[in-house]
């Protein structure tokens, strides 16, 4: 009997275009079916989580205008992505960066540079919950 997968949505937030062409790259290897789209700021991540609706996010913290850290707490008021996944992808790798993100709603925090492995199979597993 096989199974049909269905296609997971990932919003990728990054300001650098080497970061989202790495995580693009990284997620195409995958088996699984990912339909991608990028925001490259706070204000876009706003709104194309909006429109995408992403079964996961990733989000750099490090963002021009909007922060991920202003970004994290409005899309946790959204109804509609309060409950969606957010890998936080950053260079701010202290203890105390990491506190944040998690209470901020994180569901995990990846410092860069991180291991391939560990994202791929945090994100298959943050999907398949």
């Amino acid at each position: 009997m096989t199974t049909q997968q269905q296609e997971k949505r990932i919003l990728i937030v990054d300001d650098s275009e080497d970061m989202r062409i790495l995580l693009e790259q990284i997620l195409e290897e995958e088996e699984a079916p990912y339909i991608l789209q990028f925001a490259l700021d706070g204000q876009q991540a706003l709104q194309k989580a909006e429109a995408f609706q992403p079964d996961l996010i990733l989000l750099d913290m490090s963002l021009p205008g909007i922060s991920g850290w202003d970004v994290l707490p409005q899309l946790k008021l959204k109804p509609a992505l309060a409950q969606t996944p957010v890998i936080a992808i950053t260079a701010h790798v202290s203890k105390a960066d990491q506190e944040r993100a998690l209470a901020l709603g994180c569901a995990v925090h990846l410092g860069k540079p991180f291991d391939i492995e560990t994202l791929v199979d945090t994100i298959k597993g943050l999907l398949a919950s």
